[in-house]
């Protein structure tokens, strides 16, 4: 019997709870510092309340539920209904669990004892909702009331402000709703080593499944077929339950819609020859994320012209990850993507004229729209873009950018380069007076069906450059080996190197 090789070599790691409790002395660090530097006591709780179970609009169908990403970063705790404090004098980490009902030992299963939640998530004590306010009263240390520093600020990639914990009671606690959100999410901007490991491995099996849906794509699939293998390979083989957002499978002229695969374009298109396909998909292990796209074509065989764009966004990708240090401008980074993808062009014959001049003429954003990437770790788009008085830019294209930071050791940010033709963005440049001169018209022609390529990859921020995280082929005569069956890595005593 022939021997097959084994879908994987990975195997989920275990998590270690104490990931949590150095987040959580992260935090009490930075605040207590504030606190000193603010000539304040240093004294109060941080409080946090998770996430709750919802059912799906009026029925009891309770979705799948998914932790509140600033609990889960503090405490770790999978389950809903629950608060999490921080004694900021003492350092004591206490939980609050739901008081469940009887009943739930019959539909879901066994009530877990306070001790459980003690030991597994590796807090100091760990009791009732029900008895936050007594608690948080004996073990308070200062004088007057308790003082709360409750969550309360908003997520500039979203505008949506996240909730400060609310509980029967509170209205006699003093509440701090300013101080905790900026600390908690700079805190948030540089991993730890415990972190950054669960990202590799969200990145790793989420690299493989890629993998598996590019020798698995043929002509005549559906672009939801290519999610399905997706989703399979990292829950059957790296126990990702959740992704870290909606899978993107964009084919032909679909790949120039930034956010397709929502619920009005559903991955529903069928693969035709000569489409070229764009594949974000991210799997999520332990809360932590990862974010990763691959462009190819579906037939396997890069033509030309598909050649042409794919490495002008693969020229940019790698010029980036090779200029990336801490102290580096994202913004800076940006620019570089831009203006290699224009040089590209040009040489292709796509465009013409001086490279500056379209610069200056944001004419790099009527190709890529979007910004060059962000932050990634429990979120997709992690929060901190913005922290420290920062302001988005107002000109084309960098007004998307979601960080206008200075690149840091243990950041973890997206690199995200593409090259898209939408007519919504085309049209108006090449008619705009101060643009059209940079169109050749006739090329633009060509690629009117086209769609876009984007390649995204994950990097991770080092002392004197960045590790890029994500193990995916990226030439193009990679792409078609393992199109055509070569084992990822390419065995290079096996297949020789072909070039355009």
């Amino acid at each position: 019997m022939a021997a097959t090789t084994p879908p994987t070599s990975l195997s989920p790691p275990v998590v270690q709870m104490g990931l949590h409790a150095i987040n959580r002395s992260k935090l009490l660090e930075s605040l207590r510092n504030h606190l000193l530097k603010s000539g304040r006591a240093i004294h109060g709780f941080v409080l946090l309340q998770g996430g709750e179970e919802k059912t799906r609009y009026c029925t009891d169908h309770a979705e799948l539920f998914r932790q509140e990403s600033y609990f889960a970063y503090l405490f770790g705790v999978r389950e809903p209904g629950f608060f999490g404090a921080l004694d900021i004098a003492t350092g004591n980490s206490l939980l609050f669990a739901p008081r469940l009902p009887a009943d739930y030992a019959v539909w879901l299963g066994e009530i877990k004892p306070l001790s459980y939640f003690k030991e597994r998530y590796m807090v100091t004590k760990a009791f009732y909702e029900d008895e936050i306010v007594e608690v948080l009263r004996e073990n308070y240390q200062g004088q007057g009331r308790p003082l709360l520093f409750l969550l309360h600020g908003v997520n500039t990639d979203s505008n949506n402000f996240s909730k400060p914990a609310e509980f029967k009671g509170i209205e006699d606690f003093e509440k701090d709703m300013s101080t905790l959100h900026p600390l908690l999410t700079e805190c948030r901007v540089s991993k730890t080593a415990m972190e950054l490991s669960l990202i590799a491995f969200a990145n790793d099996i989420s690299s493989e499944a890629h993998i598996e849906v590019m020798r698995n794509t043929k002509v005549g699939m559906k672009e939801y077929q290519l999610e399905s293998i997706f989703l399979h390979h990292t829950y059957m083989y790296g126990g990702c339950r959740h992704c870290s957002y909606t899978c993107i499978c964009a084919t032909g002229e679909n790949s120039s819609v930034l956010h397709y695969g929502h619920a009005a374009a559903p991955n529903d298109k069928i693969l035709k020859d000569g489409d070229m396909a764009l594949l974000d998909m991210g799997a999520e292990y332990h809360f932590y994320g990862s974010d990763i796209t691959c462009s190819f074509p579906v037939n396997g065989m890069f033509t030309d012209d598909q050649c042409l764009v794919y490495n002008a966004v693969l020229d940019a990708h790698d010029a980036v990850i090779g200029a990336m240090k801490p102290g580096v401008s994202w913004v800076a980074m940006h620019k570089l993507a831009e203006k290699v993808i224009l040089e590209s062009l040009k040489k292709g014959g796509i465009i013409v004229g001086d490279v500056v001049d379209m610069m200056d003429q944001r004419l790099g954003a009527v190709f890529m729209p979007h910004g060059l990437g962000h932050l990634l770790g429990i979120d997709t788009h992690d929060p901190g873009g913005y922290l420290k008085d920062l302001q988005r830019l107002e000109e084309a294209g960098l007004s998307a950018l979601r960080t206008v930071r200075e690149l840091e050791e243990d950041m973890v940010i997206t690199v995200e380069p593409g090259c898209y033709f939408i007519s919504a963005l085309l049209v108006p440049a090449m008619e705009n007076v101060n643009t059209s001169r940079f169109f050749n018209h006739n090329a633009i022609k060509r690629f009117e069906n086209f769609g876009g390529v984007r390649i995204e990859s994950d990097v991770q921020v080092t002392a004197n450059g960045c590790k890029n995280m994500t193990k995916v082929p990226r030439q193009t005569w990679e792409i078609e080996a393992v199109m055509a069956g070569a084992p990822w890595p390419l065995d290079m005593t096996i297949i020789s190197k072909t070039s355009r």
